[in-house]
């Protein structure tokens, strides 16, 4: 009883820093319903109904930011789990442990350039500093293929972003991986091998089934915040270039820039309530589909 009374004064900090910081602002989601004025306040601004998401949904912008965020981020989530797991598979197959090391160092560390600094990168790679033609398009060039004016052309960007979302996270997503495969028995690598097994057959057969849960939890995890645009990476390479709105505006670089014009706190407080409920909703289906699997395949 008083090893308890121990436990629960050591959470006191964290219980207070949630109740502070993540409970407590969800009193603001009453702007949503509300004609929302600073003179006013939150509490005597007038009732206003669903005025503020009538807004959004009759704007005209709704189903594209809406389809422009679940594409995204559904591509996003494929290629991330994708690279990371053949990556992960890769390192591990490597044996001299410096190597090792070494290469878990270097893939994990686009993680951490920001944002800004991966747009400025892009931006030599697309266009090159000052628009001089930048390196893909001398690379097409040496093909006979006419250079491509990057910033200009939407179609190309979901697969732009894919591509740096993949350079960005594969290596972290690996990691987490890699920690996953450090727990598989070597007595089942020892058995594959007296069986004949090939390297690849092994990582084919032997590795990727038992790291199969892990999958599952990044999958549940990020299909949670499918409805949560990588707000600091898009807007800060696509900034306010409306030429590229089409494939590249999600739901938070619109609240944004609805913000910034407009400064309706109502109408942004509605759009980002309605993202969260659907995001809690995807996150609750997942996980009970996730759940009804891992009991059908006997737990994973």
């Amino acid at each position: 009883m008083r090893s308890d009374k121990s436990i629960l004064i050591l959470a006191v900090p964290a219980l207070a820093f949630f109740a502070v910081f993540s409970y407590g602002p969800m009193v603001g989601v009453i702007v949503a319903f509300k004609d929302f004025s600073i003179v006013d306040g939150i509490i005597g601004s007038p009732w206003n109904g669903l005025e503020n998401f009538r807004f959004f949904f009759e704007s005209g912008n709704a189903s594209r930011v809406v389809r422009n965020t679940l594409m995204l981020n559904a591509l996003f989530i494929g290629g991330t789990l994708i690279s990371g797991m053949a990556l992960a598979i890769m390192i591990n197959e490597v044996r001299l442990r410096l190597l090792k090391r070494t290469a878990q160092s270097v893939v994990f560390l686009p993680y951490f350039i920001s944002p800004i600094v991966i747009s400025v990168m892009l931006q030599a790679f697309l266009s090159g500093f000052g628009g001089s033609g930048g390196m893909v398009n001398g690379l097409l060039d040496g093909f006979g293929i006419s250079p491509v004016s990057w910033y200009t052309e939407p179609g190309a960007w979901p697969w732009i972003l894919t591509v740096v979302k993949i350079w960005q996270m594969a290596g972290y997503t690996s990691i987490i991986y890699l920690a996953a495969m450090t727990a598989i028995p070597t007595d089942v690598y020892e058995a594959a091998v007296l069986d004949g097994a090939s390297r690849w057959k092994i990582a084919l057969r032997v590795t990727m089934p038992l790291i199969l849960p892990v999958t599952v939890i990044l999958l549940v995890l990020q299909i949670g915040r499918i409805f949560m645009g990588d707000f600091g990476t898009i807007y800060a390479i696509i900034g306010d270039n409306g030429t590229l709105f089409e494939t590249t505006d999600v739901i938070d670089t619109f609240v944004f820039r609805a913000l910034r014009t407009s400064g309706d706190l109502g109408m942004t407080a509605a759009v980002g309530l309605f993202q969260s409920v659907v995001g809690f909703v995807l996150i609750a289906a997942t996980a009970l589909i996730a759940r009804r699997i891992s009991r059908k395949s006997g737990g994973l």
